[in-house]
């Protein structure tokens, strides 16, 4: 419609031959799914605060930040000066170092339901142990999940995560959906599959609870449209798993981002335990879980072997948790006030934008995080939040549209702000979408 106009694709004759290389040695061009092409992927050469440059010399405005992962942007000087410092000292080590005490007495001092971290080297890690230290708890197999919401790589993690209106079964019982072809049937036996906010549904967390282990949930699934829990669903699921002793595990690997002391104390959630990542390594890799001092017992190696045991070639090496350490202490309670104020600022725009043009869109999120959908009204699960193959192309044409201004936004248009940002980077993103649906009007 109104894309194919605009100099969207910019100049990328450098990243197309970067990429006809990446073929020639990659099966999908890339070595990662999640990295966008349209037609070709941007190769970046650097980044720097809220903006990259790529290898063609296109400079950007960055709103994903690597997946939200940098919440202070590109190249923040108080880690790359730490890193640099420990590199000179080593990367890693067989043994542990004082940054891993420093990292988790932060983490513990933070969040409330924290009182023992276990690290590990990703988000799909921390969701993998964390179930599995449920498992090895209660003795029990099963696990509860959101549907649409993503929870990492991990098998039973991964079931009901890609449901469509062909394969996602009725509203009354969703459907345990495999991710990936050759999942074992056996692994979706083990996996309960309930509809975000429906208070109703969760008897089926009833019906199950001798099986089950855990309940994972993301106070605000990212994949599943970004939308907040209501309070009536987390009380009603919190009673439920406490009167049949299912653990709480609570995915924060993205959404520990919403306030300082994350996102389960903002919404009320008193999980057993929590998984994080992203930006607790400062721009390196990392997971981590935490939780309960009885139930994190189980990777524990004083009285005999442990019940879970854990372990990692890079889990807890220096880089990574100096790094972490540095870019936490900078997330002070006023930098996530500052976070929360462009956040705001940003999605009240937005939608005093769509109410102006009277355009199909609806705007949602939290904190410093946002999402724009081709939809006529905010979505309240991941059935609402489905786009159809026209919205879809809707969605698309707004990114290209960000695209040609000089606006790097993830596909679906699932933003993430940065502490790099400011008041002038949040009128440039709701500046961006007026003339969007300006344009569109015009069509």
């Amino acid at each position: 419609m109104i894309a194919q106009n605009l100099p969207w694709r910019g100049n990328r004759q450098v990243s197309a031959e970067l990429y006809d290389r990446g073929l020639a040695v990659f099966p999908d061009g890339t070595t990662r799914i999640t990295v966008e092409r349209d037609p070709t992927p941007r190769y970046i050469k650097a980044g720097k605060g809220a903006y990259l440059e790529d290898v063609d010399g296109n400079r950007l405005l960055d709103l994903n930040n690597n997946f939200t992962t940098l919440i202070h942007g590109h190249a923040f000087g108080p880690v790359t000066e730490a890193v640099s410092s420990q590199l000179a000292r080593g990367s890693c080590f067989a043994n542990p170092t004082e940054h891993e005490i420093n990292l988790a007495e932060l983490l513990i001092d933070r969040i409330p339901s924290i009182e023992r971290v276990r690290f590990v080297n990703s988000g799909t890690e921390a969701v993998m142990f964390a179930i599995k230290a449920a498992r090895a708890f209660t003795g029990r197999p099963g696990v509860a999940r959101i549907e649409g919401a993503f929870h990492g790589a991990y098998d039973w993690a991964e079931i009901g995560q890609a449901g469509t209106p062909a394969n996602w079964g009725a509203p009354e019982d969703p459907a345990p959906v495999p991710l990936y072809a050759g999942v074992p049937s056996s692994v979706a036996d083990d996996v309960l599959v309930l509809r975000f906010n429906d208070v109703e549904g969760l008897q089926r967390l009833e019906d199950a609870a001798e099986r089950l282990s855990c309940v994972l949930i993301d106070p605000m699934p990212s994949r599943a449209g970004l939308i907040a829990a209501v309070p009536d669903f987390l009380k009603a699921l919190t009673a439920m798993a406490r009167r049949n002793d299912i653990l709480l595990v609570a995915d924060e690997v993205l959404n520990l981002r919403q306030g300082y002391h994350g996102a389960s104390a903002r919404y009320g959630l008193k999980p057993d335990l929590v998984a994080m990542g992203k930006i607790i390594g400062g721009g390196f890799p990392i997971g981590a879980i935490g939780g309960r001092e009885d139930v994190m017992r189980v990777f524990g190696t004083q009285h005999g072997k442990a019940r879970l045991p854990q372990g990692g070639t890079f889990s807890a090496n220096a880089v990574s948790m100096l790094a972490g350490y540095v870019a936490m202490q900078a997330l002070t309670e006023d930098e996530f006030d500052r976070l929360d104020q462009l956040g705001e600022k940003i999605r009240t725009g937005l939608i005093e934008a769509i109410k102006r043009h009277g355009a199909a869109f609806a705007v949602t999120g939290a904190a410093s995080l946002f999402r724009i959908h081709p939809k006529q009204k905010p979505p309240r699960e991941f059935r609402d939040a489905f786009c159809t193959p026209d919205e879809a192309v809707r969605s698309t044409e707004l990114q290209r549209h960000f695209l040609a201004h000089g606006i790097l936004l993830p596909g679906g248009a699932a933003a993430s702000l940065s502490t790099a940002m400011g008041m002038a980077e949040a009128t440039m993103i709701v500046d961006c979408f007026d003339d969007f649906l300006s344009q569109a009007n015009q069509h």
